[in-house]
């Protein structure tokens, strides 16, 4: 496109957290521990599932994947803050930038696609309890899995072709620590409609699909618990869900207040998009590892088994 008296941006300032020195210091030791603790928990909690037969279920093949969402998830987008907080240069390209949103929103997208799938095995697991073993077969269970993958891969794929297309001229500073979508927008001077209407759209089809999926599969869950006579057994039932529940109001309000509400600047904005990006990966091992009496008893087998070794 004519971009008249406009010079083309090749390269996009990364505003980050604080312009205080002293602030960007404990930022920087602060999301380092946040970062290699999530690392640690995710690949523990992926080490852990692989060891152990006890977990070699369907609901724990789920979590390992989530793991793994969660790892690359927060690979791809706190690393570069790191490099911002100690940086005196606070640049990217506009290609790293874009690389950077799509990897975001592909991993995005596929932990909603996984958290409604994970929803639908505690729904077989519970409603169907006799029948489990037939539909969650294993054969079933990996392609649940790649086509979370996939949809979340054509999600974004969508969004990124069309952001590729934009001229970025008008301003140079995003006000927030990585490279989202809803934050390279209003910095184009192309015409960004289509891409947000496109943006908007996708989110709300694949947030609000993938939550009617859980919505549904949890009604019927409370519909057959509260149908157990035995308050032992309602006890048992509601406490298998509580971790999966925990992490998908996380996940979604998180990813809701990020990509849905309207982008503005202000500390709020960064404040839910830190949520997003950098607590998330770091909270699912710990509501799945404290809240989960299975994993704590198979964490310490493997360690036992390891330190024996």
């Amino acid at each position: 496109m004519a971009l008249g008296n406009h010079s083309t941006i090749t390269e996009f300032i990364l505003l980050g957290l604080s312009a205080d020195p002293h602030v960007q210091a404990l930022s920087f030791v602060l999301f380092l521990a946040i970062y290699l603790l999530t690392l640690l928990g995710n690949l523990t909690m992926m080490l852990v599932i692989r060891a152990d037969s006890h977990l070699h279920t369907p609901m724990y093949f789920f979590l390992s994947h989530l793991s793994f969402l969660d790892f690359c998830f927060s690979s791809a987008t706190v690393p570069k803050m790191l490099e911002i907080l100690l940086s005196q240069k606070k640049t990217v390209s506009v290609e790293a930038c874009l690389a950077q949103v799509f990897f975001v929103f592909d991993l995005g997208g596929t932990e909603a696609c996984l958290l409604s799938v994970m929803a639908y095995d505690r729904y077989a697991a519970i409603c169907h309890p006799l029948l489990y073993g037939q539909k969650m077969s294993n054969q079933l269970c990996k392609g649940l899995v790649l086509g979370s993958w996939s949809l979340g891969f054509l999600d974004a794929f969508i969004n990124i072709l069309l952001a590729m297309d934009l001229d970025f001229c008008r301003d140079q500073f995003i006000p927030s620590y990585s490279c989202e979508l809803p934050s390279l927008l209003p910095l184009s001077c192309s015409d960004v409609s289509t891409s947000f209407t496109i943006l908007l759209c996708s989110s709300l089809l694949h947030g609000l699909g993938t939550c009617f999926l859980i919505i549904l599969s949890y009604t019927l869950i409370v519909s057959t618990i509260l149908s157990i006579s035995s308050s032992s057994h309602r006890s048992k039932a509601f406490s298998t869900c509580s971790s999966h529940l925990t992490a998908v109001l996380l996940f979604y309000c998180s990813s809701f207040l990020r990509y849905v509400v309207p982008t503005s600047g202000s500390l709020l904005e960064l404040i839910f998009s830190v949520q997003y990006g950098v607590i998330t990966p770091l909270m699912n091992p710990l509501i799945y590892s404290l809240k989960n009496n299975e994993v704590k008893a198979a964490v310490k087998r493997t360690f036992r088994k390891y330190l024996h070794c």
